[in-house]
């Protein structure tokens, strides 16, 4: 295939990963990471909410808008003093918003995801040089270009306003650079001074924009270290061509040293403690299935929102998803070995699979040794995502290769059909997935506070008051989203109130005692929403009744719903 080929193609693997990645990109409100995401790079804070008041959406959404005097230093400030997040993303964000959002309103949502979107375009032609690099091949290149474009998975964190798309993208220059010092190492040559600048910032920058980075260098380093031992054992130990990958090692050692720090206030801060809550130990299946859950999301997504579908739905897609893997595994299996018998392939192979399997190991370790199960979110997973993407466009470009006629392998295993069709098949599913995941249809979710607005606008037509418990900012940012969402209902006269926790007492007395007193003043009669309420609170006195006829969640967001009628007054 000529250049000129390879370079329309690369075109349309763009045209097609940019449509599945900025269409409809505002369509559902803000959940709870976004509004951290928002406000941060804002340079604002959460602080300015008021706890323990009734306070109006204005109001509570008022951290979402631009000012004008905010600059960088706000941005660090309040990120370092409120969140566990190192500022890389958020500093990039704060100049993209300043371009886009005009003061005096609430920033735009569209704009806070085109961010994250347009860094998910960029890793598509990244995929494409990053497998060409490994396995000196176009074809593979154009395989995986093609599925980074339409996975559903890289399509689902790049519509979001978080910063998992730029780590994705480090994360690829990161493997190129990990890829070169391995062949550089087989074939006895020295790593290019370039590469080992560009290694050492490129680790430096990831770490600085998600601490999760640190797998990927582990990950690295475990396949680095395995592949240096096996040539010590064929020739003299130490090769002095080596030395430059000890000064990567110990640069990027260096730039990890700046975030000890805070990495050591992350364990145990009340923002990561849902990490540990999973009981893993004792659960330990569920663990192993998430995990196969958001790998398999990497190639397929069929609809299977539980939060907006019915399990009949849910039920004839997981049918249609192991029927599918049932078929195309087989194929995929005979492209992966047919690349394997390359000697030029066979080396990528090898350092791409041990990677992902310490990866995954890692993840595993933490889960189950460290009890921070990283598999409660698909979101965790970017640190391997695009080696198995890579591999599964080698086996798919073996496949592609494969011999027209296969009656001898027919007779051996009638699954297998032409190459290309397969590869057509395949790629036209994971297109389905990506569409699946434009449309939030598919169980890669997160809060849908859209949901639970919609029961609340049906249920209640009066005045409404949304209750919930403070911890940090995730619980401000949730009830955000309810706000942002009630902007386009109109005709709801609606209150919040966020009862925040005794900093000395570790309880709610005082919130609650505050919020007895503020419910008799609200007109009756009034709905009342706990939504994510972690505490006991006495309503009956209130003549607050709860409505049974409503279930206990909707978008992920647990609730109750109790009608406050007139007090009755003593005589």
């Amino acid at each position: 295939m000529k250049n000129r080929s390879h370079l329309l193609l690369l075109l349309l693997w763009l045209a097609i990963g940019t449509g599945l990645r900025f269409l409809r990109l505002a369509s559902l409100p803000p959940w709870t990471d976004e509004c951290a995401t928002l406000v941060f790079s804002l340079g604002n804070s959460f602080h300015t909410v008021p706890l323990n008041q009734i306070i109006s959406s204005d109001v509570l959404l008022q951290p979402l808008q631009p000012i004008p005097v905010a600059g960088i230093s706000a941005v660090i400030e309040h990120l370092f003093n409120e969140s566990n997040h190192p500022p890389i993303y958020f500093v990039l964000a704060h100049f993209w918003m300043k371009m886009f959002s005009p003061t005096g309103e609430l920033a735009s949502i569209w704009v806070a995801r085109s961010l994250s979107a347009l860094f998910g375009v960029a890793s598509i032609p990244a995929m494409f040089g990053f497998g060409y690099l490994a396995f000196r091949s176009k074809l593979v290149g154009q395989m995986a270009a093609a599925m980074m474009a339409v996975s559903p998975y890289t399509v689902f964190l790049a519509r979001e306003a978080r910063h998992y798309t730029l780590a994705i993208l480090l994360v690829i220059a990161s493997l190129c650079c990990f890829v070169k010092a391995i062949q550089t190492i087989h074939r006895r040559q020295s790593l290019s001074i370039w590469i080992v600048l560009a290694w050492v910032a490129i680790n430096s920058l990831g770490v600085a924009t998600h601490f999760f980075f640190t797998l990927t260098l582990c990950a690295e380093g475990f396949v680095l270290l395995r592949q240096i031992w096996l040539k010590m054992q064929q020739s003299n130990p130490m090769q002095p061509n080596w030395w430059r990958i000890w000064i990567v090692a110990m640069g990027t050692f260096i730039g990890c040293l700046v975030w000890v720090p805070t990495l050591q206030n992350i364990p145990g801060s009340d923002l990561t403690n849902w990490v540990a809550g999973s009981n893993a130990q004792v659960r330990w299946l569920e663990p192993i299935g998430r995990l196969l859950l958001w790998i398999i999301s990497m190639l397929l997504l069929l609809p299977s929102a539980l939060t907006n579908l019915s399990v009949v739905i849910v039920v004839v897609s997981g049918v249609v998803t192991l029927l599918f893997l049932f078929w195309s595994l087989p194929n995929l299996t005979h492209g992966f070995k047919i690349q394997q018998q390359h000697p030029d392939t066979h080396l990528a192979i090898q350092i791409l699979s041990e990677y992902v399997l310490g990866a995954i190991a890692l993840c595993l370790c933490f889960t189950y040794g460290l009890g921070m199960d990283l598999t409660l979110a698909a979101r965790f997973q970017f640190f391997y995502a695009p080696a198995v993407i890579l591999l599964l466009s080698a086996a798919l470009a073996g496949c592609w290769n494969r011999v027209q006629n296969l009656n001898h392998h027919s007779q051996r295993f009638w699954l297998l059909v032409n190459g290309k069709v397969a590869v057509s098949i395949i790629w036209l599913m994971a297109v389905l997935g990506g569409a699946t995941a434009n449309w939030n249809l598919g169980y890669l979710q997160n809060q849908r506070p859209d949901v639970l607005a919609s029961v609340i606008q049906k249920a209640s037509q009066g005045n409404v008051l949304i209750a919930t418990t403070h911890l940090h900012h995730g619980q401000t940012g949730r009830m955000m989203g309810l706000a942002w969402e009630f902007q386009h209902q109109p005709n709801q006269n609606l209150q919040f109130y966020l009862a925040s926790k005794d900093p000395q007492t570790k309880t709610y007395t005082h919130a609650l005692q505050i919020f007895q007193e503020k419910l008799i003043e609200i007109p009756r009669p009034l709905d009342l929403w706990l939504v994510e309420f972690r505490t006991q609170v006495d309503l009956e006195s209130q003549n607050c009744v709860p409505d049974n006829q409503y279930g206990k969640s909707a978008g992920e967001y647990s609730y109750k719903l109790y009608h406050c009628a007139t007090q009755k007054s003593s005589t």
